[in-house]
């Protein structure tokens, strides 16, 4: 009786080489185990304290990953606990059928024939039919992707895990919603909606709006879905094209979430800022005698191989058919080729583009627009401070109204009549790269009364309090008067929109 209970000493080895060997196994570090006094074990998982008695740490792992079946899911786990358990499990099933695949190619015709000398290889997709039909009707067979992208369900995951961590973000410092609008090589006019915070940008989905009247109505509902879709309290300002219909829906949107700011898109004023200034009488000729010229090199074989032996040469860019941007960016790139174009004049191909290409004031008037657009490009790529743009205009005609009032009448009624919005003055106000350049700072009264816009509207509990803390910050007074603090004024870009979008979500 007693040799029952007692195992033997090399039994006892055993069992402790499998024990240590099994404990090798990731969910160990998620799982605790405990023995009960008749001998029985029992896994215990850490997060949702569940209890099971069999099934071994295989069973646990199956409970961490949420697959169903022989245990119900942990709903406490962790997203990247999940996540490593649902690879582990893989990683289990494939090596399982990495050996019973490596089994039936020893073994083609089953564990009870052997494969005679002569037989044709070309037949062995036979055990694959038989089995296929011993299983019956109702099968189900694998689709492309699970056939060709072994990933993609793996990749999908991973994707959804980092949303799911966007999502925290979204409820402590809230997020903005941006609509891109465009058309595709069909012709199908698409929206894409995305969500920025400051861990980063996700996309949610593509909404082809081709057979739907793009309204103000029509389009509110879409913007509307996605808004409930992140959360209506997540959500602290929306982003989209500043075309009419837009801009009626993004006045519903307001009416129904108070909360929520709604602007247009930085990007396309600028192009629409491109446009006008391109329509300018003098703008438009100088363009057109330069694209006479890029037009007559290209059309030139032989030109435009003696061009490209010159060292040095780069091809020159040609504007764009959507983008208004790129005609200027094509303007920059023929005056840098200005000498090899002149140097191709005085050769023996004389082209009949030669009178432009010798023209000085063509050169010096494209001199002057390049430089004139050139703050409006680097802010097209960087969405920075239009007060500095205006500066740079007036500085290049040394500050002679009558020659800088053209540009920047344009820019007043494009960006401060459609884009300025109260949020974008608080903003400015809260950046301490701009509130401490003392130099540089624009302190005019609606500079602070899109400020005080933002939090009588958007700060429901606090506003003493919150109006006292930006009296601190204005003045470096408190923690804000510390040398690191101060240090922080050389930040730019999204940090101060993240200031933006605490005082929203207070």
């Amino acid at each position: 009786m007693e040799s029952n209970l007692t195992p033997s000493s090399g039994q006892d080895s055993t069992t402790n080489s499998q024990s240590t060997r099994s404990k090798i196994d990731p969910a160990w570090e998620h799982v605790s185990e405990e023995r009960y006094a008749n001998g029985r074990k029992a896994l215990i998982c850490l997060y949702c304290k569940k209890i099971t008695k069999g099934g071994g740490i295989h069973r646990m792992k199956q409970h961490l990953a949420g697959v169903k079946g022989d245990i119900g899911p942990c709903k406490s786990v962790p997203p990247d606990v999940k996540f490593r358990m649902e690879n582990s499990l893989q990683e289990f099933v494939n090596s399982k059928k990495a050996a019973q695949e490596a089994y039936e190619c020893r073994n083609p015709y089953g564990p009870n024939v052997s494969q005679f000398e002569g037989d044709r290889a070309e037949g062995e997709e036979e055990p694959m039919l038989d089995a296929i039909s011993a299983i019956g009707p109702g099968y189900k067979g694998p689709n492309y992707h699970q056939l060709r992208v072994n990933l993609l369900k793996d990749a999908k995951k991973e994707v959804q895990l980092l949303v799911d961590s966007y999502r925290a973000i979204w409820a402590k410092v809230g997020c903005t919603i941006m609509g891109d609008g465009w058309t595709d090589n069909r012709q199908r006019t698409l929206i894409n909606f995305l969500v920025y915070c400051p861990e980063g940008i996700s996309f949610v989905k593509s909404v082809d709006a081709s057979d739907i009247v793009k309204d103000a109505t029509n389009l509110f509902q879409l913007f509307d879905e996605v808004i409930e879709w992140v959360g209506p309290l997540n959500v602290v300002h929306m982003v989209t094209d500043n075309a009419a219909n837009y801009v009626a829906a993004g006045r519903l949107i307001s009416q129904k979430h108070k909360h929520i700011n709604w602007s247009p898109c930085a990007a396309h004023c600028l192009n629409l800022i491109f446009k006008d200034i391109g329509k300018m009488d003098h703008v438009a000729e100088l363009v057109r005698r330069a694209s006479k010229v890029t037009i007559f090199v290209y059309n030139h074989v032989a030109l435009l191989s003696w061009l490209r032996k010159r060292e040095g040469w780069t091809e020159i860019l040609r504007p764009g058919a959507t983008r208004f941007a790129t005609t200027f960016i094509a303007l920059k790139s023929l005056h840098d080729h200005k000498h090899d174009l002149q140097a191709l004049v005085t050769s023996k191909f004389f082209p009949s583009c030669v009178s432009i290409i010798l023209d000085n004031r063509f050169w010096n008037n494209c001199l002057i627009v390049v430089n004139l657009m050139s703050p409006l490009m680097r802010l097209l790529r960087i969405v920075d401070c239009m007060y500095r743009v205006r500066l740079g205009i007036k500085k290049l005609f040394n500050y002679n109204k009558r020659l800088y009032k053209p540009y920047t009448e344009i820019i007043k009624q494009r960006w401060d009549q459609q884009l300025k919005k109260s949020i974008h003055s608080a903003a400015y106000w809260l950046n301490p790269c701009f509130q401490y350049d003392q130099e540089n700072f624009c302190n005019k009264p609606n500079v602070i009364g899109g400020v005080m816009d933002v939090i009588d509207q958007k700060v429901l509990k606090g506003k003493l309090e919150t109006m006292n803390e930006m009296k601190l910050f204005r003045d470096r007074l408190g923690s804000f008067g510390r040398e690191l603090a101060y240090s922080s004024r050389e930040m730019n870009g999204g940090g101060y929109m993240d200031i933006v979008h605490h005082i929203c979500k207070s």
